[in-house]
């Protein structure tokens, strides 16, 4: 996973055989398109919940001149690092960028700096799926006089629709996810050439080779979870690792109706990443209390289902799943309708047995005719294997329609425009994400001498306190990396794995101060930012709930169970500013 996320680039001029210089400029244009969707793919599964973004730079003499992509979220955008990258040489020059900048965090930086640097032209590969968030950078772009370009819409051709294709591959999971209430999902699965996932007696280790194996590695370090069934975890014990050196390490979730699970499984470390199990209501009470001792979480639903598992996982903000299951379950999943992808390494061994599993269990089908058909097939040879990948379902359309507020009133006479009572927010791409602890806005705090320290977030200055103060040089050491981590998620982590992992070096009294620390923390932030400042006083006579289903403290909980600290010290931040705000208007009144 490449860590260097801006680059000044050499010359880099496209040569290609046109009829003319219009020609010409079009396949540069699509060219240019295209390295943006792959430099923004650089940062997959890092930038969850976001979108992958890239940004290319280049002169009217047709130079690079500057690069970026967006690494994760709560970091700089890709367009103001390629802006920074390119420097005074922006002046006239063309931004590329594969997706319309989204602003998840109130300020425009994106479009901000694109205006700023002098770039005149702008080419963008889609429209920001979202719709609170689409066409309006386009719209901001083009009223300060630049041109933009929209493939598909102001450019048009079957090349054009090539490229455009790239722009939707690249960020497939978030498409699908603003498309639809379940997350993109993977069935990934190796089998012999007789199709069969492991041997009569149950072995299957190893089926593919080292290599193909590696690229498992890295379809998992692209996937915000990984998906077994009960008979996975008693056949095989598995890890579920990404073991690609990075910082990014999906969930593990087991499905399991009745919960016929061992004690003693790797899945049960937490040491690493966390676990998930997803169970029948009312299955082995005393199992899960133990598997809850161990920091395990236990989901339960009323019927066991892959598709309300897949809603359920939607609402807790997971892009991309990643279903490493047998048989029996990825024919469940398929029926239901949630498997978007599917990724089949095949090795060139035959094995045999009649009763030796296959990947795919029964769905009901007697017929040839009514065999699913995969769509945009590939086929790559890897080491002596061969992987085959294709779509189950087609690409959502990005423009659905919604109904106005007027239509939606006719409709249902209950449903009033614009009487919103409650406001949540929990991801940063929400309406209001940038109440986020984790949105892109640096703070400076007092350290304990009193001077003042920049944090990048809010997160990272709440996830350091844990450890200030105590006298252990490991303590500190924690704290540096957390200051320096590159994104306010890897921040999260390493605050969180070191607590888990060594709670001795977490102050007494962390506990009883927690809640002042993000007060204090969310205070600055909202001091400082004049926009974050009136974007919090819009919501007034509103609730504010931080809408995470599954932090119970911080946030509001799946039911409304939670104790939603985030939002209540924000609404308490309100109050005070509107206070502050009436008090001063008081006072010019009396010195009028």
């Amino acid at each position: 996973m490449a860590l260097s996320f801006a680059v000044v680039a050499s010359s880099s001029s496209i040569m290609c055989k046109a009829i003319n210089a219009n020609n010409h400029s079009h396949l540069q244009d699509l060219s240019y398109i295209k390295r943006a969707a792959l430099i923004s793919d650089k940062s997959a599964g890092f930038t969850s919940p976001h979108p992958n973004f890239g940004c290319v730079i280049v002169t009217p003499s047709v130079e690079v001149v500057g690069e970026g992509y967006l690494y994760a979220q709560g970091t700089k955008p890709a367009e103001v690092l390629a802006v920074e990258a390119a420097g005074e040489r922006c002046r006239g020059a063309t931004a590329y960028v594969n997706m319309e900048p989204g602003d998840c965090h109130g300020d425009d930086t994106a479009v901000s700096a694109l205006v700023q640097a002098g770039i005149t032209r702008a080419v963008i590969g889609m429209r920001h799926p979202l719709q609170h968030l689409r066409g309006n950078a386009i719209r901001a772009l083009r009223s300060q006089g630049l041109q933009v370009d929209v493939l598909g819409e102001d450019m048009q051709s079957k090349l054009v629709e090539e490229a455009r294709k790239a722009c939707l591959l690249v960020n497939l999971p978030f498409v699908h996810r603003a498309a639809s209430r379940v997350p993109f999902s993977v069935l990934k699965y190796a089998m012999t050439l007789d199709g069969k996932i492991a041997a009569s007696s149950g072995h299957a280790a190893w089926i593919s080779s080292k290599l193909s194996r590696n690229r498992v590695f890295e379809l998992r370090g692209r996937s915000d979870a990984i998906i077994v069934g009960g008979n996975t975890v008693r056949r095989d014990n598995p890890r579920l690792t990404a073991r690609h050196g990075g910082g990014h390490m999906p969930i593990r979730i087991v499905l399991s109706q009745s919960l016929d699970l061992p004690e003693e499984a790797n899945l049960w470390d937490l040491s690493d990443v966390s676990t998930v199990v997803v169970t029948q209501r009312g299955a082995r009470r005393g199992f899960q209390r133990y598997l809850a001792s161990k920091g395990v979480e236990v989901v339960e639903f009323d019927i066991l289902n892959p598709r309300d598992v897949m809603e359920y996982f939607h609402d807790r903000g997971y892009l991309s799943i990643l279903w490493e299951c047998g048989g029996t379950l990825a024919a469940s999943a398929i029926s239901s309708g949630v498997i978007h992808k599917v990724f089949a390494f095949v090795a060139p061994k035959i094995i045999g047995g009649k009763n030796a599993p296959s990947p795919v269990g029964e769905l009901g089908m007697v017929e040839m005719s009514q065999a699913l058909d995969l769509i945009d097939v590939c086929f790559e040879q890897i080491g002596p294997d061969m992987l085959i990948s294709g779509f189950l379902q087609p690409i959502p359309d990005l423009t659905p329609t919604i109904p106005s507020e007027d239509e939606t009133f006719a409709i249902d006479p209950t449903v009033a425009p614009f009487e919103t009572s409650i406001i949540f927010f929990y991801k940063t791409w929400d309406l209001y994400g940038a109440f986020s602890n984790f949105s892109p806005h640096p703070i400076q705090m007092p350290d304990e001498d009193g001077n003042y320290v920049t944090w990048f977030s809010v997160e990272h200055y709440y996830q350091a306190n844990k450890f200030i103060g105590v006298s252990n040089p490991l303590a500190q050491d924690c704290i540096d990396k957390i200051k320096s981590a590159k994104s306010p998620e890897e921040a999260a982590r390493m605050g969180r794995l070191t607590q888990r992992r060594q709670p001795h070096l977490v102050r007494s009294d962390w506990e009883s101060v927690k809640i002042d620390v993000m007060y204090r923390a969310l205070k600055c932030k909202f001091s400082i930012y004049p926009h974050l400042n009136s974007m919090l006083l819009s919501t007034a006579g509103s609730v504010l709930v931080e809408a995470s289903p599954h932090d119970l403290f911080w946030g509001g909980g799946r039911d409304g169970e939670g104790l939603n600290y985030l939002g209540r010290l924000l609404m308490k931040l309100r109050s005070e500013f509107l206070g502050e705000s009436s008090a001063a208007s008081e006072n010019t009144c009396i010195a009028l």
